[in-house]
C-alpha cells in the first residue's frame, strides 16, 4: 500500500510582476508562503528575521528581478535615543494612552480605518476594503497578534490602564520572540499635527523595552521613496543586507 507523507516544510510561491507602488517605472514580484498551524509563530519569527512581512496568514518579501530598493528595518530598542523632535511628539500626545488587546476587530476600528484610507490612501491597494476585509486583516492570524487602541487619558486611566473616549489611532502588531513587528497602523487624519505615526512607533519602542524585547520591526524602507523616509529617523537601527543585519548607516 502506498503511503502519503505530509510534510511540514513550507512551500514558497512567486507572484507575477505588477507595477511597483513605490518607484515609478519599476515592477515588483513577491515570494510568499502560508503561516498556518502550530508552527506558524516560530516560522513567522524566522521569516521576519529573514526580511519577510506578514499579511493575514501570508508571509512575503520582495523578489524583484532588477531592483533591491526594499530594505528590512528594525530599531534597536535598548540603545534607542529620542531626538528633540521626538520628545516634542511625546509631549504633544501625553494625553493619549494605548491599550493592548488580543486581535479582534470592531466597527469603531473599521470606521477610523475607512476615514484614514479615504483621506490618505484613496487610490491605494487597500482603498476598497470592506468591513469583512478589515475583519480578516485583523483576525486571520496564526501568530501572537495584538491590537493597540489609542485614546485620551480619562479620570480612571491610572486605575484601569486604559484610555477613554473616541478612538484616535490603532496599531496591528505581532509579538515575536525577539521583538514587536508593526504590521499596520492608522489614525485620525484630522489630527495630523500630533504626528501620530511617529508617536505609535515611539510607544512600540517603549513597550518592547518593557517586555525585554530587543527590536521593533518597521517593515521595509525604500531608498528614494519620500513617504518611507521617516523610518530612518529612529536610531540606532539595523538594516538587513546580503551580509545579515547591519547597523545603519552602514560603515565600510
Amino acid at each position: 500500500m502506498t503511503q502519503h507523507v505530509v510534510t511540514q516544510t513550507p512551500q514558497f510561491f512567486l507572484t507575477a510582476p505588477s507595477p511597483c507602488p513605490y518607484i515609478q517605472g519599476q515592477f515588483e514580484r513577491k515570494v510568499f508562503t502560508h503561516l498556518v498551524g502550530d508552527r506558524a509563530p516560530g516560522m513567522n519569527d524566522l521569516l521576519t528575521q529573514g526580511g519577510f512581512r506578514r499579511s493575514q496568514n501570508i508571509a512575503y518579501r520582495p523578489a524583484c528581478e532588477s531592483c533591491r530598493a526594499c530594505v528590512s528595518v528594525r530599531i534597536v530598542t535598548d540603545e534607542f535615543a529620542e531626538t528633540r523632535n521626538m520628545r516634542r511628539v511625546q509631549h504633544r500626545n501625553s494625553d493619549l494612552i494605548g491599550t493592548m488587546f488580543d486581535a479582534q476587530p470592531s466597527t469603531e476600528q473599521y470606521s477610523l480605518f475607512r476615514t484614514y484610507l479615504d483621506a490618505r490612501h484613496r487610490r491605494g491597494g487597500m482603498s476598497d476594503m470592506s468591513v469583512l476585509d478589515y475583519a480578516m486583516m485583523v483576525e486571520d492570524t496564526h501568530v501572537d497578534t495584538k491590537v493597540i487602541e489609542y485614546r485620551r487619558r480619562g479620570p480612571d486611566s491610572f486605575i484601569t490602564g486604559r484610555g477613554e473616549g473616541e478612538l484616535i489611532a490603532v496599531a496591528l502588531t505581532d509579538k515575536m520572540g525577539d521583538g514587536l513587528s508593526m504590521v499596520y497602523s492608522y489614525f485620525d487624519p484630522e489630527m495630523e499635527d500630533r504626528s501620530l505615526g511617529t508617536f505609535m512607533i515611539l510607544d512600540h519602542v517603549a513597550r518592547a523595552k518593557a517586555m525585554g524585547l530587543p527590536y521593533v520591526y518597521l517593515g521595509y524602507w525604500v531608498n528614494g521613496s519620500p513617504k518611507m523616509n521617516y523610518k530612518v529617523r529612529f536610531q540606532p537601527q539595523e538594516h538587513l543586507t546580503a551580509r545579515g543585519w547591519e547597523r545603519f548607516p552602514i560603515e565600510d
